[in-house]
């Protein structure tokens, strides 16, 4: 197979450009695929695992610090996501998956309109409340990844990987966002509920809040 390849993690999450991901290296496979990356200070591939089989588009990882070694050889790393990749062919030579990849840019450079981001901003900091760690700014390269590593929901970070626009990013962040508030709020509403020894009657009332 012609080209440089990439090596493949797959995985049940889908990383996104700018987002920390932690992980404890176990498997033989992995722990040579992290060594190589180690030593050759190279990045790897994380994609979205399905029961059918992987997704195509991922994005690359970065490995920004061994946490901790094992006596076994187990590792924990801290890998920051990079440049989202289009899988176009496999390579299944090694113990662990290799493929050869196309990098994905924006084909779309309209800016996002500025109450959209405002609107994502707002929601964001009200979730994030509370917590550690620098605070996305306007105007920052890639702030819809940034915005959205927020949620767990993979699916709509796979959705994210696949735009082609920061635009049509942002519209999707700001949407969920707010879909992700409501959920807390409602959350927060049935606590309240319990506590009262109530039955969450008219709970959905509390999307009108927003």
């Amino acid at each position: 197979m012609p080209g440089r390849l990439l090596a493949i993690f797959p995985l049940e999450l889908a990383l996104l450009p700018h987002a920390r991901l932690p992980l404890h290296i176990f498997e033989d496979r992995y722990k040579e695929m992290i060594g190589e990356c180690l030593e050759q200070k190279s990045e790897f591939g994380v994609v979205l695992r399905r029961d059918q089989g992987i997704l195509r588009t991922g994005c690359c990882a970065s490995i920004e610090q061994v946490l901790e070694r094992y006596d076994d050889g187990r590792l924990d790393i801290l890998t920051v996501g990079r440049r989202r990749f289009e899988i176009e062919d496999i390579d299944t030579e090694r113990s662990f998956m290799r493929a050869e990849i196309r990098y994905l840019e924006d084909a779309d450079f309209a800016e996002p309109p500025q109450e959209v981001v405002e609107r994502a901003l707002e929601i964001y900091r009200a979730l994030n409340a509370g917590e550690a760690g620098p605070e996305p700014q306007p105007g920052a390269p890639g702030l819809s990844f940034r915005l959205a590593a927020i949620s767990d929901d993979h699916d709509f970070r796979q959705q994210l990987l696949d735009m082609s626009g920061e635009a049509e990013r942002m519209e999707k962040v700001a949407e969920h966002l707010a879909w992700l508030a409501y959920r807390q709020g409602t959350r927060e509403t049935m606590k309240k509920v319990v506590r009262s020894n109530g039955h969450g009657r008219h709970i959905t009332k509390i999307g009108e809040e927003l």
